[in-house]
């Protein structure tokens, strides 16, 4: 029987961080899910570290990749689940009912469910929700105002994704995100209580320019010149406030 949840995490030499994610995803009370382990042929000890913990429904595939999308890609190419969930080498579920309020909210096969984030520090200490809110309304128009939900955040039904385009190296995931969107017949929101723990640092956050401008040619392909330009420019009050 196909799991409801394929939970897709991409690793590379990531032993140092992938304790919490795999604890977060053991703890689950729903489990219905299977966890693809993508892994780009470690050498940390990454692998036994998840084969160690045995959680169940766990499949690994560890083998050189061409980077963080193609790996993604891979997942989507092994996943059964109805719904893909990617969540990264550092990144974890906020609460042991996550996967139980994402079944509930699966209940009408909407296309997309996606919730809020709140991020966290090496240390695991929240240091607060993510600067992009997401809406209670949800549509692909949305993301004209940027990425308004982490791609983490946000669960897809299988049937309804495109592979990642591997032209985009920090951003494939907007590109991602609103072609699913655009194919999604209904998407549910599953409330303000944070769904995942968001590890900052990561290779967006530390490619910050390469991604917004990375960003601002996906805008235009999907959105015009004209629109993607006019809310960059509305992007400009919002980074220096994150800067200071």
């Amino acid at each position: 029987m196909e799991p409801l949840f394929s939970i897709i995490t991409v690793t590379f030499n990531a032993a140092m961080v992938i304790e919490p994610t795999l604890e977060s995803v053991a703890a689950q009370d729903c489990h219905d899910f299977e966890w693809l382990v993508i892994d780009g042929a470690s050498t940390d000890g990454t692998v036994e570290r998840v084969n160690a913990a045995a959680v169940d429904g766990t499949r690994v595939l560890s083998e050189k990749d061409r980077g963080l999308y193609d790996a993604m890609n891979k997942g989507i190419g092994l996943a059964r689940g109805r719904y893909l969930i990617f969540l990264n080498a550092g990144d974890a579920f906020a609460a042991p009912d996550v996967l139980s309020r994402l079944k509930r909210a699966s209940a009408g096969d909407p296309g997309v469910i996606y919730g809020q984030t709140d991020l966290v520090d090496d240390t695991r200490r929240v240091v607060g929700p993510r600067h992009l809110t997401a809406p209670d309304v949800l549509t692909a128009a949305s993301f004209k105002r940027g990425m308004l939900v982490c791609h983490q955040a946000f669960v897809a039904r299988r049937d309804l994704v495109p592979e990642y385009d591997l032209r985009y190296r920090f951003s494939a995931d907007y590109d991602w995100c609103v072609k699913v969107l655009r194919k999604s017949p209904a998407n549910v929101y599953v409330g303000p209580e944070p769904i995942i723990h968001f590890l900052t640092g990561g290779t967006t956050t530390a490619n910050h320019r390469a991604s917004l401008l990375e960003r601002y040619r996906i805008m235009c392909r999907h959105y015009g010149r004209v629109s993607a330009t006019l809310h960059h420019l509305a992007f400009i009050p919002r980074y220096l406030k994150s800067k200071f």
